[in-house]
């Protein structure tokens, strides 16, 4: 039988995720938990596969801001079905080195295990997110500069 995670423990879980506050965070996760970012890891060095809770703590606490500092988390949509959980949410952060700010979407599909965050995989929107982070528009295609409107990355 799966297990159906309460929306309201989801709910709390995003709560306590868009804080940043590992000590909040950490009440949801499980120890054997996985967190993928998916993303260029040359440009976004937090991305990758993170196992276990003190690796992603250390992921939410230390990685990630050592790039961006996240201040604003807001869920456009948040779907549950069993033990599962998919959103699609606005991030918005400070770049660590020049405090310029960006903002891009990321997708989370999550899997509880007994009440706790099992596996993460949080899909960004990272080409644009990488622009922004490098702060011009990518070459792409024969050298030539995408623009917004004509590029579509799958």
């Amino acid at each position: 039988m799966t297990y159906a995670v309460p929306r309201d423990l989801v709910d709390a879980f995003y709560k306590a995720y868009a804080t940043r506050d590992v000590e909040k965070i950490a009440k949801f996760l499980d120890d054997d938990v996985e967190w993928t970012v998916s993303g260029p890891v040359d440009v976004l060095p937090f991305c990758g596969t993170h196992r276990g809770k003190a690796n992603v703590i250390d992921l939410i606490k230390r990685l990630v801001p050592g790039v961006l500092r996240v201040f604003s988390f807001v869920p456009d949509a948040i779907l549950v079905d069993g033990d599962q959980v998919a959103m699609l949410s606005r991030q918005t952060s400070r770049r660590s080195d020049d405090g310029r700010v960006i903002s891009y979407r990321v997708a989370n599909f999550i899997r509880f295990r007994g009440g706790k965050v099992a596996e993460n995989l949080s899909l960004l929107d990272s080409f644009d997110a990488v622009e922004q982070v490098l702060g011009h528009p990518l070459a792409v295609h024969d050298g030539h500069c995408a623009s917004r409107g004509n590029l579509v990355a799958v």
